[in-house]
């Protein structure tokens, strides 16, 4: 498996350059035969205020790329956090030789589980939207192609689909089938992974440091970056649309920021004036069971949490600090009340 895996590691540059080299000689970098419309990739630029409860985390000023989806009423899917809390967003269109134009938009829908986030545009676009395809037909090894809005313009670059697998992510997120991609793309919220027929069958989430999965001593450690599976998007794509969120009942929602460490879930911070602090949860501690279950890990933590109940259900939590072992009872919350979605400049 080891010799596997450094093969694979070493062959990485030459599957880039051969992507690279089947392209055709223009300056979009498309394989040769394919046909894609590269103007249903925009830039987002959004603006959050101050009191924004991701303003300090993720920043005021926020950019990434965004996919037409739907070119008749301006839908443009992108990744949530690019979005959340927004109080101002532009849609970055066209060729910036000719000048370009900012198209207004607003934020019509946020999904924490995915991390989906669409966006209208409050002017008409003008785009025809990208194709969709099944990301679950995408196999590991296959050849991608990684499209995000860069220096002004779309910027193509080969991909290549290393490994799917379950992605917990410290904030509260799980995320079933995540795909991730190499080599690593800089400009990756939420670009689109495309597969070889020109369809959208990602959208870009993170850099990973780990895209193969392998930890320390498990082999070579190879960076890239995740995707967000289209196919999520798919069974609540029309909540979303017509709710701004989906109708399923919210998970219950403590504020705790973990990490995964040997099979241990440590506190690393707590969300001001969320259910942890309020219980005065500590940064350190070791979370070892939930409703008396034991924990093994992060995505393990997050399925006994939400097997307990809806938001607002009551969770027990053995924690493990400097003083020993303790147990406390926290009410948890809906984690959509704690943000603060609808904001205007």
């Amino acid at each position: 498996m080891r010799k596997l895996l450094f093969a694979l590691l070493l062959l990485l540059p030459s599957l880039a350059a051969g992507a690279a080299a089947q392209t055709a000689p223009s300056p979009s970098g498309l394989p040769e035969g394919l046909e894609l419309d590269l103007s249903a990739v925009v830039g987002v630029e959004a603006t959050i205020l101050p009191e924004g409860r991701t303003a300090d985390s993720l920043g005021q000023t926020r950019r990434g790329t965004g996919v037409v989806v739907d070119g008749a009423d301006g839908l443009v899917l992108t990744i949530g956090y690019v979005v959340l809390e927004a109080a101002a967003v532009d849609l970055l269109v066209g060729d910036p030789a000719a000048g370009g134009r900012r198209v207004p938009a607003e934020v019509l829908a946020y999904d924490y589980d995915t991390g989906f986030g669409i966006l209208r545009a409050t002017r008409p676009l003008g785009l025809e939207a990208m194709a969709i395809g099944e990301s679950a037909a995408v196999a590991v090894r296959q050849p991608l192609l990684s499209v995000a809005w860069e220096s002004g313009e779309p910027s193509v670059a080969p991909a290549l689909l290393l490994a799917r697998r379950d992605f917990a992510g410290y904030w509260e997120y799980l995320l079933p089938d995540a795909l991730f991609a190499a080599p690593r793309r800089p400009d990756w919220a939420g670009a689109a992974l495309v597969d070889g027929r020109g369809r959208l069958v990602g959208i870009g989430s993170l850099q990973v440091g780990d895209s193969l999965g392998a930890g320390p001593g498990g082999g070579p450690v190879v960076p890239g970056n995740m995707y967000v599976p289209i196919d999520a998007l798919k069974p609540i794509y029309g909540e979303l649309v017509s709710f701004g969120r989906t109708r399923a009942a919210p998970r219950p929602w403590l504020g705790l920021y973990s990490q995964e460490l040997r099979g241990q879930v440590v506190v690393t911070r707590v969300a001001e004036r969320g259910p942890a602090a309020e219980a005065g949860i500590e940064p350190g501690e070791v979370v070892v069971a939930v409703g008396g279950e034991r924990v093994a890990g992060l995505a393990d933590f997050y399925r006994k949490l939400w097997a307990l109940g809806d938001a607002g259900v009551e969770v027990e939590l053995s924690l493990l600090g400097p003083d020993g072992r303790r147990s406390l009872t926290l009410t948890s919350a809906d984690r959509y009340d704690f943000l603060r979605l609808d904001q205007t400049l």
